[in-house]
């Protein structure tokens, strides 16, 4: 007695098979389901990039103007790749001297290799050239035209020679151990451990120092620990 197959849902009984066709000593093959498409793997993010490039005077249309030590077609803009606080690559943007443009990229992109965080990296120019302003954003930025804290002397932001650095995590320090700003209190010690916080004798200042950078956290009496410049000062 043959029994019909059921069909699943259907209720009725399945047809009979029919019969085959091909000759009693061909190969019936059976085709394999399709391979689903292979899942790609993780690339991770991407190299650290860099570019160079000429500025216009409407790109400091507060932080440069006339008289300053240094004229802006002397300086250059360098886009770059840095490593955020958030960790994940982002875009930030330096103005510094032509001439120091090489150490910008060689300090740079070895901090993104590390992975070395950085808050944020705007032109000055974002806050109207205002040293106070940008610091209290936490800003990484170089090229400012004014005078040194303290001094009647040019900075060394004024020539594009100087970079500070996360500055709520490195603050200025006066002799006496203070900050005039309130989010960097609990920073103005070191060696201090943390996120972005930079200290003697550690990889970043090595690397600056490697291409003639002196940190301003070495200075005697007043500390500023977010500086670095070509030379010192």
């Amino acid at each position: 007695m043959v029994l019909g197959a059921v069909s699943c849902g259907a209720g009725e009984p399945s047809a009979a098979p029919a019969p085959a066709t091909s000759a009693p000593d061909q190969e019936v093959l059976t085709e394999s389901p399709t391979p689903a498409p292979a899942t790609p793997s993780s690339t991770g993010p991407p190299a650290f990039s860099s570019k160079v490039s000429q500025v216009t005077r409407e790109q400091l249309p507060y932080s440069w103007r006339p008289g300053c030590p240094v004229h802006y077609r002397d300086l250059r803009l360098v886009t770059l790749t840095y490593w955020g606080f958030d960790d994940k690559p982002h875009t930030g943007e330096l103005v510094v001297r032509e001439t120091v443009t090489d150490d910008i990229e060689t300090v740079f992109k070895k901090l993104y290799d590390w992975r070395w965080p950085i808050k944020q990296m705007k032109l000055v120019d974002a806050f109207k050239a205002d040293d106070f302003d940008s610091i209290e954003a936490n800003n990484t930025s170089a090229f400012n035209c004014r005078q040194a804290t303290g001094s009647s002397n040019w900075s060394n932001h004024a020539y594009g020679e100087a970079i500070d650095i996360n500055p709520r995590e490195n603050p200025y320090v006066t002799a006496s151990g203070s900050t005039a700003h309130q989010n960097a209190k609990k920073f103005t010690e070191r060696p201090m451990n943390g996120k972005g916080v930079i200290n003697p004798g550690d990889k970043v200042v090595k690397a600056f120092a490697k291409v003639g950078w002196e940190w301003g956290g070495y200075w005697s009496g007043a500390k500023d620990y977010q500086h670095f410049s070509k030379g010192g000062g």
